[in-house]
């Protein structure tokens, strides 16, 4: 049996490790980006970027949203990324940490209701910080974090 205190330490912990990961990062691949205002995906993203980050887009329908270059995969991106956040089912999961840990990217960030057991266990072995079945927009709002600089 578990302490009542274990799941507010366990808590307590991941929004200390979430609240360090978006304080220092700067810039976010969003995975299954939308071009669609409605979509949550184009409305998340829209958020990280009025709250300071560099966001990129990668959706390989699309070659860019509203007048940014839109990406095909994570490997055709440019320039350096620190967050990975995922719009795309769970069972894409696997596929996208795979990319992830081939190109150094220190998070995996997947959406609510976006989780796969067996790519977390894969990205923690990798080394990745990995967040899952989270929205990176309510998370950033809950833990008041401060624009980046």
């Amino acid at each position: 049996m578990t302490s009542p205190n274990t799941d507010s330490a366990d808590e307590l912990k991941t929004d200390e490790r979430m609240r360090h990961i978006l304080q220092n990062s700067r810039a976010i691949a969003v995975v299954g980006h939308s071009d669609r205002p409605n979509r949550a995906s184009y409305q998340v993203a829209h958020f990280l970027r009025t709250v300071g980050y560099t966001v990129i887009p990668v959706n390989p329908l699309l070659s860019t949203i509203d007048g940014v270059p839109c990406y095909g995969s994570l490997r055709d991106i440019p320039t350096p990324i620190d967050i990975v956040n995922v719009f795309r089912r769970s069972e894409h999961l696997a596929e996208i940490v795979d990319e992830a840990i081939a190109l150094h990217i220190p998070t995996v960030w997947a959406q609510l209701g976006v989780s796969d057991a067996q790519a977390q266990q894969a990205a923690q072995e990798a080394g990745l910080n990995v967040i899952m079945d989270r929205c990176i927009k309510i998370e950033h709002i809950r833990l008041g974090i401060a624009p980046p600089e």
